[in-house]
C-alpha cells in the first residue's frame, strides 16, 4: 500500500467527524433545509475537497511555499466566505416546508473546503504522516482521495441529518432564533480558532 491504511482511515474518521467549519455549515443547512434539501450542498462539501487534495499531492505545497501570500489571502477569503454562510444561518426562521429562500446547492458546498484552513491543514497531515516511503505520487494521492472521499460520504450528511433532528424540535418554540444564531456563533468560532489557534485540530 502506498499509505499507512489503517492509521489514515482513524486519522481521517476523527478529523471528518469532529466540528469545523464545514461540518457547522452542515449542521446549519440540515436544521434551515432538512436533509433532503441540503444534499447538494453536502455533495459539493464532499467533492470540493478533491480539489484540495489533488493539487497538494502534485507539489502545489512547494509553490505556497514560495508565494506565502497565498496563504494570507486564503485565511482572509475562507474567514469572508464563513462568516456569509454564518449571517445566512443566523437569519434562518423554519417555515412549515421550509426556509425562506433556496437552499444553498452544489456550487456553494464546492467552495467550502478550498476556503477552509482546516481542510488544508488535514490533507497536508495526511501526506506529511501517512504516505510510505517510496510510494509514487498518484498511488499515494489516490488512496488519500478515496479514503477521505469515503469518509465524508458517510460523515458528512449525518451532521446535516443532525440538523435536520435539531430544527424538528425547535421549530416554532422561542428557542428558534436562538439556536440559530448559536449555530452562527460556532461556525463563526470554528472558523477562527482553525485559522488562529491551530489549523488541523480545529
Amino acid at each position: 500500500m502506498p499509505v499507512e491504511i489503517i492509521a489514515l482511515i482513524i486519522f481521517s474518521v476523527a478529523q471528518i467527524g469532529t466540528p469545523g467549519p464545514a461540518n457547522m455549515a452542515l449542521l446549519a443547512i440540515g436544521a434551515g433545509y432538512g436533509l433532503r434539501r441540503a444534499l447538494p450542498f453536502v455533495a459539493g462539501v464532499v467533492v470540493g475537497k478533491q480539489l484540495i487534495i489533488w493539487p497538494l499531492g502534485f507539489g502545489l505545497m512547494q509553490l505556497a511555499a514560495s508565494w506565502p501570500a497565498v496563504f494570507l489571502a486564503m485565511k482572509y477569503l475562507s474567514a469572508a466566505y464563513i462568516i456569509y454562510l454564518a449571517w445566512r444561518v443566523a437569519n434562518m426562521r423554519l417555515k412549515p416546508g421550509q426556509s425562506d429562500g433556496p437552499p444553498p446547492g452544489f456550487v456553494a458546498g464546492l467552495i467550502v473546503h478550498p476556503l477552509n484552513p482546516k481542510a488544508w491543514g488535514m490533507i497536508t497531515a495526511a501526506f506529511t504522516s501517512f504516505v510510505v516511503s517510496g510510494a509514487s505520487t498518484f498511488s499515494a494521492t489516490l488512496s488519500i482521495a478515496i479514503v477521505l472521499l469515503l469518509g465524508q460520504t458517510v460523515l458528512h450528511p449525518l451532521w446535516a441529518g443532525a440538523g435536520q433532528l435539531i430544527a424538528r424540535t425547535i421549530q416554532g418554540t422561542r428557542a428558534e432564533r436562538l439556536v440559530f444564531i448559536g449555530l452562527a456563533v460556532l461556525t463563526v468560532v470554528t472558523v477562527f480558532y482553525a485559522l488562529f489557534g491551530g489549523a488541523l485540530f480545529a
